[in-house]
């Protein structure tokens, strides 16, 4: 376990992007409450942060997150019904920050992840995970369920599949959570920080207002009926297209150059 005095996560900036590395690798990165806090700071100060266009969350050592540390699981058994809800609302909190987050996220999916591990991957935009990943949500095993991270989870996999682990709780190799749409790539483990930067130069070269216009779009129009999507979406693209960024992006274009913000 980590020290006491030391971070749960470290944060660290390369130019636009900051790094948020899970920091208990003795317990596989296991999220406790202060983990989740801290998550949480760290998150909501780069939603504020002009300077940060991009983050990218992975974890120390050889595994991402192996979901709820045991010594919080053993405070948690005595706790009340109203101590389990304020914690679960932390957790719920955290994932629905990092999933409406208006700028774009990566999960770096450098090991194991277990239980609600898989929740704070599944709330970002794009996972990367290494071919020696392995997933598992376990919560059934012990007498619970993947609650707070269901939404996130059954978003990525669909109904269909979440029954299945879901319910039976299986353990599975990256290959398997790619072709269920659990990740959106797996490479070697030699592979992966090249892969990471990859996207994240192409998630650069893209305008940071469009992108977080594109999150409000995923977000809000899979619970629209066509009639409200046809307005909101109309009104969208017509206030992007007067928009400084957009009158940018198209001139940039026309004139076959690089958009400001692609030579920041």
């Amino acid at each position: 376990m980590a020290a006491a005095d030391s971070p749960t996560i470290i944060a660290s900036k390369e130019g636009k992007i900051l790094r948020l590395t899970m920091n208990r690798p003795q317990v596989h990165n296991a999220f406790n409450s202060t983990m989740i806090r801290e998550l949480a700071a760290a998150f909501a100060e780069a939603a504020q942060d002009s300077n940060i266009r991009l983050i990218v969350l992975t974890g120390a050592g050889e595994s991402f997150c192996a979901g709820a540390d045991l010594n919080w699981m053993r405070e948690i058994i005595r706790y009340s019904y109203e101590q389990n809800l304020r914690e679960s609302r932390e957790l719920a909190e955290l994932l629905y920050s990092i999933y409406t987050l208006p700028k774009p996220t990566i999960a770096r999916v450098n090991g194991a992840v277990i239980g609600g591990g898989t929740g704070l991957f599944s709330a970002c935009d794009i996972v990367i995970a290494s071919e020696k990943a392995r997933f598992g949500l376990s919560e059934v095993k012990i007498g619970l369920i993947p609650a707070a991270i269901g939404p996130y989870v059954i978003r990525r996999i669909g109904e269909s599949a979440a029954r299945e682990l879901f319910l039976t709780g299986e353990r599975f190799e990256a290959r398997r959570a790619l072709e269920l749409g659990l990740v959106n790539r797996v490479v070697s483990q030699e592979a992966l920080d090249e892969k990471v930067a990859e996207v994240a130069h192409l998630l650069l070269s893209s305008g940071p207002d469009a992108i977080a216009k594109c999150k409000e779009l995923l977000q809000k129009v899979p619970a629209m009926n066509l009639e409200e999507a046809k307005g909101y979406t109309a009104e969208m693209i017509a206030g992007l297209r007067v928009s400084p960024e957009g009158q940018e992006g198209m001139a940039s274009f026309l004139e076959k150059r690089k958009p400001r913000w692609a030579k920041e």
